[in-house]
């Protein structure tokens, strides 16, 4: 798994694994019932702590990514991409809301706030 993390960044190690591991099962990289690196292989592979792996593991499940068969592994869950989708989408909209009525309390313009987000998703 082609997982690169950075030590410089604001966001802790578990959340960039998460956050990558979305991103492969949702691009379709990983597929249904694919198996998922051991939580210890995976923390060697990093070099990163296997308690940070372990955290990112149940970020996952708890998130309705993948599934867990005790003594056998982590693997992704199946057919609920547009569930997860929609998940996202409704977060992502509450977020927004936050965002927006604290950019109306600062009297930011919408075309401002249009122009920052815009910036913000090209840098991704």
């Amino acid at each position: 798994m082609n997982i690169i993390l950075s030590q410089n960044g604001s966001k802790p190690i578990y959340e960039q694994i998460v956050e990558q591991i979305k991103k492969l099962i949702l691009s379709g990289n990983l597929n249904a019932d694919d198996a998922l690196p051991s939580m210890r292989l995976l923390a060697k592979e990093l070099r990163v702590s296997l308690i940070t792996t372990k955290r990112a593991y149940e970020e996952l499940e708890r998130s309705g990514y993948i599934y867990t068969i005790a003594g056998k592994g982590c693997f992704v869950r199946s057919g609920n991409h547009e569930t997860i989708y929609n998940e996202q989408l409704t977060q992502i909209t509450k977020e927004l809301s936050d965002v927006v009525s604290r950019a109306k309390l600062n009297n930011i313009s919408l075309d401002e706030l249009k122009n920052l987000l815009v910036k913000l998703y090209e840098q991704e």
